[in-house]
């Protein structure tokens, strides 16, 4: 298999080493803009392969697609981190722009290729690939609901204190600080429901804690996270790559699936060889129909800012 990561900054990076450190790719290609830092990102990294005890091959390239050709799969990752005090939604003026290009660039060179959005605003970002590109609805998808998922695990261990292993969960709809929406009462440890274990006032600060999740980290490190990204995006690929068909939260077009049309949200999936295999109804309580919508409404008036970019 063959995959492409566009962007070789933290997460873009982070990305590559941990499709290369799993061993289930042939050949990994950084992309990037800037001259000679994707091929120095490939070199630090293939001197970590006798390390790190993989076969993959990791190259990198300024800006030249033509590497990509006959890439599997390709993730972006590129365009501007968010800044402290800044949210998901304040770049999309800059990232629009630098999404639509890579995109078509990377469909150019590889008609079947399965997009893996992680530009933030994400789910507007991945809306934006499909309206501009027209590729099939099952090959371009959002990763912010497996990241977002791996918080509300870490959070849910920490309330329960126990090893995170113990815990299952999942984050659905927007990729947003206000718009995620944590399935706390379907959050299980060992099958039991948290309920059983943490109080109200613990599972909503859970909930809380996970929402805020990336802004939290952008407060303690001046820019965006980058390992959990990486690994996130990491097993998508690997799921596609194995066939494996696994499920995650990913932001993918919907077409009357939990009430909405014409939009990109977290919802699960099962991903497999053909990218995204089936999308997973989960039965929603009242509350969380109308956190869901709510997050809709919200994406669409971001989605709203892209007529230029569409134009």
């Amino acid at each position: 298999m063959k995959v492409t990561v566009v962007g070789a900054g933290a997460v873009g990076a982070s990305c590559a080493e941990y499709i290369a450190i799993k061993d289930f790719a042939s050949e990994v290609v950084l992309v990037d803009i800037k001259e000679g830092f994707a091929e120095g990102k490939a070199m630090d990294l293939m001197q970590c392969a006798s390390l790190n005890h993989f076969d993959t091959k990791i190259i990198g390239s300024t800006n030249d697609y033509g590497k990509t050709a006959g890439s599997d799969v390709a993730v972006i990752t590129s365009g501007i981190p968010r800044k402290p005090g800044m949210t998901r939604e304040e770049l999309i003026d800059i990232n629009a722009g630098i999404v639509k290009g890579v995109t078509a660039n990377l469909i150019k060179h590889s008609p079947n290729v399965i997009v893996i959005v992680v530009s933030n605003p994400m789910d507007t970002m991945a809306y934006l690939a499909h309206k501009a590109t027209g590729h099939p609805k099952n090959r371009i998808l959002g990763m912010g609901g497996a990241l977002d998922s791996g918080r509300f695990k870490y959070r849910l261990a920490e309330a329960l204190e126990c090893p995170i292993s113990d815990v299952d969960g999942m984050v659905i709809a927007a990729h947003s600080d206000t718009g995620m929406l944590p399935l706390i009462n379907k959050a299980t440890r060992n099958g039991i429901p948290v309920a059983k274990f943490l109080s109200q006032p613990q599972m909503d600060a859970v909930v809380q804690e996970t929402k805020v999740g990336g802004a939290t980290l952008t407060g303690l490190l001046g820019t965006s996270a980058w390992y959990a990204p990486g690994a996130a995006v990491s097993e998508m690929v690997k799921a596609i790559a194995l066939d494996s068909k696994k499920m995650f939260p990913c932001s993918v077009m919907l077409n009357g699936e939990y009430g909405q049309k014409d939009i990109c949200l977290g919802v699960p999936v099962i991903l497999g060889k053909s990218g995204i295999e089936r999308i997973v109804e989960v039965e929603l309580g009242d509350a969380e129909k109308a956190k869901f919508a709510e997050s809709a409404d919200a994406v669409r008036k971001v989605n709203g800012l892209l007529e230029s970019a569409l134009s």
